[in-house]
């Protein structure tokens, strides 16, 4: 098993799980073209439910690859891949492929020196991109939660100089040296010191590349920015002494179609003077056989070929990565002539450009010439168009630029329509909804500020969306209701939200369908009060308080000032109550003036306080009866009636009345009289 691998399982037998480590063979390229062998151990232990996908990957160069899709039991992937480098360089890493799902993430970040350095995550990763790590060793966590179709992914890294004082590599000298020996080059990159940063003063740089016995190279400019003073890249076949096939004194645009060599090699020299400087140069070289064509290459883009080995007869197709533009050379190109085999067109470039129209369902808007630095005083527009029954979500993944320049997103097809949002300087990722199925986005950068670096702009994904005039439908809160003031949730609908009695809100309590058809808000919550309201001061008294938010089984005492006498309770308790909130035991007590209390219920020695009083009472009375009985009078006189009379005793209830009535009615006659009933 080997002393790593008896460690590993030491390890693992003391957590109590079985090791299950697979054994792999990497492969390191030396001087001359000789490899030397080295193992790769998994050194995950089974037993957790994250699928063990974790390695250790030493050496200068290779590729990391997404895991293989399992299946159950595993309901997640949590893998963790280190990359350990020579000691005292650093680790450049290249995105060659990359496709994650949603809520996948891909974290990478430096350890081994005083702290750990996030170096991307996978809002920044796109394919092409390079990342370059301080320090020789470099982790790569990738996570999923769905371990049967996991997304994507292809990093190659290499070994990359920081200094060129320290100890000699016995690996092939890369990238970011200031020059170097390369032989049996077969593909790779040579960078400035410190690109995609400034190049440091006073340097001197010479890379000598070989390709293998019987091969010829391609040398692709993918960029060449040197400050505008005596700072100088030269190419030429073979050495030195050879005149230059290329020379930024020279000439003012860079060879699109790339450099061949005649042989086996390739000279550069790089020299930059003691003032100024700029971002520096990146090439690509890669060897090709004698009678084919060079593999062709395009930054930030893909092409389909039939014919891997690139023989006369093969044709290339081109295409962008979303947000680049295909600019200069053509789509497709052809291997020709047999004598001396060639591409018939220059491969084209890919570029993130400033302004666009843009019809497709999903996509990518850049900023102008991303990831490199956007230009000064720039005014670009770009118009995102999709069918007329959806509207458009746009995932503002990177925002950042100057305090100077404006990123504005306007809601229509022109400058005209609704401002939907506008933004300046830095900002965290956000996404905004159009209502219409166009939308229109402006930048405008400061003229007169500085140029931003590598990695400072935009990015953003746009998406179709079915439309939806009305904001999504807010729940019910526990312990409370809400009321609406439309029915149908659209621009402008406010919603109330109210909380039962003995619950009280927190957060806020009205909230608002914007036009983006977002609510102004977050949900409020309905909590339980468990304390009084504050019950107010007593005038002419103090109170005493067993605390000051009054909660449940809390007590206030009020206590008068001197020369007053209290009125009511003096201790109030809040208590608790099954239906409602919490309630004081009594209201509020009285502080009254002694000299008033007194003078109310105290007697006061005068001998016709008594008589005074009923006559108080009387009086009105008396008045009120006699009012009475003179109404009642003056209305029997009104009707001619007999005034109400005593009847004495022993007489009969009717008088014969022996006179002539007046009266019409009718009357009983016996003898001489008449008899009449009279009704009362």
């Amino acid at each position: 098993m080997g002393l790593v691998g008896e460690r590993v399982h030491r390890l693992c037998l003391a957590l109590g799980e079985v090791p299950g480590m697979r054994l792999t063979r990497g492969s390191t390229s030396l001087d001359g073209g000789e490899t030397m062998s080295h193992p790769v151990i998994n050194t995950r232990c089974p037993g957790d439910q994250a699928t063990p996908c974790s390695w250790n990957l030493t050496g200068p160069e290779g590729s990391l690859e997404s895991p293989e899709p399992v299946s159950s039991p595993y309901d997640r992937l949590d893998c963790t891949y280190t990359i350990s480098g020579y000691p005292g360089y650093g680790v450049e890493i290249k995105v060659l492929n990359i496709s994650l799902s949603e809520g996948e993430t891909v974290a990478m970040e430096t350890f081994g020196g005083a702290e750990p350095v996030v170096l991307a995550n996978e809002s920044f990763l796109m394919r092409g991109q390079v990342i370059r790590s301080p320090t020789n060793r470099v982790s790569v966590q990738f996570r999923s939660p769905q371990p049967a179709s996991p997304g994507t992914f292809r990093f190659r890294f290499q070994d990359t100089t920081l200094c060129p004082l320290l100890a000699p590599n016995p690996w092939p000298p890369l990238a970011a040296a200031c020059g170097g020996v390369i032989r049996n080059a077969t593909i790779g990159r040579i960078i400035s010191p410190g690109f995609p940063g400034n190049y440091s003063n006073n340097l001197t740089c010479h890379w000598l590349l070989e390709a293998p016995e019987g091969q010829r190279l391609h040398l692709h400019f993918e960029k060449v920015s040197l400050a505008e003073d005596d700072d100088r890249l030269t190419t030429h076949q073979g050495d030195i002494e050879a005149p230059p096939v290329y020379d930024s004194y020279e000439v003012e645009y860079l060879p699109i179609e790339g450099l061949l060599s005649t042989a086996r090699h390739f000279f550069l020299e790089l020299t930059t003077d003691s003032s100024g400087a700029s971002t520096g140069v990146a090439l690509r070289y890669e060897a090709f056989e004698q009678g084919h064509c060079y593999k062709p290459f395009v930054k930030y883009g893909n092409f389909t070929t039939s014919d891997a080995t690139y023989a006369v007869g093969t044709t290339v197709e081109f295409s962008c990565d979303p947000g680049y533009t295909l600019e200069q050379g053509s789509i497709i190109i052809e291997c020709v002539d047999p004598s001396d085999p060639q591409w018939n067109e220059t491969e084209p470039a890919c570029r993130a450009v400033c302004s666009g129209e843009i019809t497709d369902s999903a996509g990518v808007v850049l900023s102008p010439n991303w990831p490199e630095a956007y230009g000064k005083g720039q005014d670009c527009i770009w118009g995102l168009h999709v069918e007329e029954d959806k509207r458009i979500m746009l995932d503002v993944q990177v925002l950042h630029i100057g305090k100077g320049d404006v990123l504005t997103f306007y809601d229509g097809d022109d400058l005209t329509a609704r401002i939907l949002g506008q933004y300046t300087g830095a900002h965290r990722h956000f996404k905004l909804y159009t209502a219409m199925a166009d939308v229109t986005i402006q930048f405008q950068s400061d003229p007169g500020s500085a140029v931003f670096g590598y990695q400072q702009g935009f990015v953003i994904h746009f998406f179709e969306v079915p439309r939806n005039d009305t904001c999504p439908e807010l729940p019910e809160i526990p312990n409370g209701w809400k009321t609406t003031s439309h029915p149908e949730l659209i621009h402008g609908t406010m919603v109330n939200y109210h909380c039962y009695p003995g619950f009280e809100l927190v957060g806020t309590d009205l909230l608002m369908c914007h036009w983006d058809l977002t609510w102004s808000g977050d949900l409020p919550t309905c909590e339980r009060v468990t304390s009084c309201k504050d019950p107010g001061d007593v005038d002419h008294s103090r109170r005493i308080i067993s605390s000051s938010k009054f909660p449940v089984g809390s007590t206030v005492q009020f206590v008068c000032d001197k020369g007053y006498v209290l009125t009511g309770g003096s201790l109030l308790t809040c208590r608790d109550r099954q239906a409602g909130g919490p309630k004081w035991s009594n209201r509020l007590p009285k502080c009254t003036r002694e000299s008033e209390l007194f003078a109310k219920v105290s007697p006061s020695g005068n001998p016709q306080e008594g008589p005074n009083i009923a006559i108080a009472i009387f009086l009105p009375v008396l008045v009120v009866a006699l009012l009475i009985g003179g109404i009642y009078l003056y209305f029997s006189k009104l009707q001619g009636k007999p005034s109400l009379q005593l009847p004495l005793s022993g007489s009969h209830p009717y008088d014969h009345i022996t006179v002539e009535s007046a009266f019409d009615n009718t009357a009983y006659e016996t003898g001489d009289t008449r008899e009449y009933e009279v009704s009362i």
